[in-house]
């Protein structure tokens, strides 16, 4: 799924959803850094962070719903939103973007 996404400078942004549970690093063909956004069906907080993401311009990012998965359940559970790049590091919700932007380094 790709969601067509607006910042406040009106500017468009894409964002692509992906179903992938992989758990591991993984890079982009140009071999940047993937993050991978937890997150659940109907999540409000969830919505608000991909806007977050949205107005970083954060891109690789790949969407993993972990409602479906026993494994990603009980590892995120209400942990949700959670972003984790290829390293393996986690940021939990909630952040804004001074805050994505320093994690990101």
């Amino acid at each position: 799924m790709i969601a067509k996404l607006r910042v406040s400078d009106g500017a468009p942004f894409y964002a692509v959803a992906g179903a992938s549970h992989d758990c591991g690093a993984t890079f982009s063909k140009a071999g940047g850094p993937v993050f991978t956004l937890y997150q659940r069906d109907d999540c409000h907080l969830c919505d608000q962070a991909l806007a977050v993401l949205a107005q970083a311009r954060v891109g690789d990012l790949d969407s993993v719903f972990i409602d479906d998965d026993a494994a990603l359940e009980a590892r995120y559970g209400l942990r949700v939103p959670v972003l984790r790049d290829a390293q393996g590091r986690e940021l939990d919700w909630p952040f804004d973007v001074a805050a994505l932007r320093a994690w990101m380094g």
